[in-house]
């Protein structure tokens, strides 16, 4: 008999000594232990995840989920969107427990490779998207965290003008717009703003990032606050050379770029972090109740505003005390969804 058959016979009899032996005479009842469903973790990413940003995050958030539960992580980046349906299946296939299709682009083939494979997927910005043990969907109030970003670059700003810069015409992009907006009416009303938008969707354009951050800075924003992926290195290129004739600051998205700040001109960023989302995904999938409701990225479990040495306490005092009144639903901040409701919301 080898040792570990002969082990297994031992933990048997052992258990069977246990049961038996129990207070009474009779047998005891066994305790038992859900196991949990989700072993391994693959996500999937449009780009590399080096770019300080959405796809960082992601595999970030990602890891840290898959930590906290003993999990494996499978990261498959850069797959871009042609090749998306033959990468989940082959995630699907491999062994994942749960996928996340980590692109609002990916929301129309993820959910097939959920159903053909039985495996839970998440998808993004398709709230409608639910089906019952298989596929949710992750919003983001990303409003809620760019008021807090228009607070501390109201209370910068010198000339009085604040710009806005957009790499797509992303619902995203435009809810951040409004609550920035809002955030920094809220300390200073009169503030102007200029706003440029590099295309339909100009994503990671860093060389068109870097043309419209200057017209904004050429129209007199001394702080703007800058919404792309790869366009975003475009934005902070935009900053460091600026020679407007006064220190101009860039506020950024998603992600952190202070290790690559060398101009120290990054005066903040709204943080996504991704990471309690997908531990709520992987408890519901392991209790049964993943797909019946999506999930929110919120100011009170995900979103939040990077405090930089460039930001003075006075003001961070008022960033954390207005994070929890929106927190508490205190604070009303205007949903703008479109490009017209941003328009509307501020005249620029």
């Amino acid at each position: 008999m080898s040792k570990r058959l002969a082990g297994n016979w031992l933990i048997a009899l052992s258990i069977v000594a246990i049961l038996v032996g129990a207070p009474g005479g009779g047998v005891a009842k066994a305790t038992v232990v859900k196991a949990n469903k989700v072993k391994q973790i693959a996500i999937a990413t449009p780009e590399k995840a080096t770019d300080y940003g959405w796809n960082q995050q992601g595999v970030q958030g990602a890891r840290a989920a898959a930590n906290a539960f003993g999990a494996k992580l499978v990261v498959d980046q850069g797959i871009g969107y042609n090749n998306t349906e033959s990468v989940l299946r082959r995630l699907a296939t491999g062994g994942a427990n749960f996928i996340i299709a980590h692109a609002s682009g990916y929301a129309t083939v993820a959910p097939r490779i959920a159903q053909q494979y039985k495996v839970p997927i998440i998808v993004y910005d398709f709230p409608k998207t639910v089906v019952k043990g298989l596929v949710s969907d992750v919003e983001t109030s990303s409003q809620q965290g760019s008021y807090l970003a228009g607070i501390v670059a109201a209370s910068k700003t010198k000339t009085g003008t604040l710009g806005l810069v957009l790499s797509a015409g992303d619902p995203n992009w435009y809810k951040q717009s409004g609550g920035f907006i809002a955030g920094a009416r809220s300390v200073r009303k009169n503030v102007k703003f200029v706003r440029e938008q590099i295309g339909p969707a100009a994503y990671d354009d860093a060389a068109g990032g870097k043309r419209v951050a200057q017209a904004v800075i050429a129209a007199g924003a001394d702080v703007f606050f800058g919404m792309g992926d790869g366009s975003s290195f475009g934005y902070l290129s935009a900053a460091e050379t600026a020679k407007a004739g006064h220190k101009v600051w860039f506020i950024d998205v998603i992600g952190n770029k202070t290790p690559i700040d060398t101009h120290h001109v990054l005066l903040s960023s709204v943080l996504w972090d991704f990471a309690p989302t997908f531990k709520k995904i992987i408890t519901d999938i392991n209790n049964g109740t993943f797909g019946t409701h999506y999930y929110n990225l919120t100011a009170a479990n995900g979103i939040s505003l990077l405090r930089t040495p460039y930001i003075p306490a006075n003001v961070w005092n008022l960033v954390e005390r207005d994070r929890h009144q929106i927190s508490a639903g205190m604070i009303h901040i205007p949903l703008t969804t479109t490009n017209a409701a941003v328009h509307k919301l501020c005249s620029c």
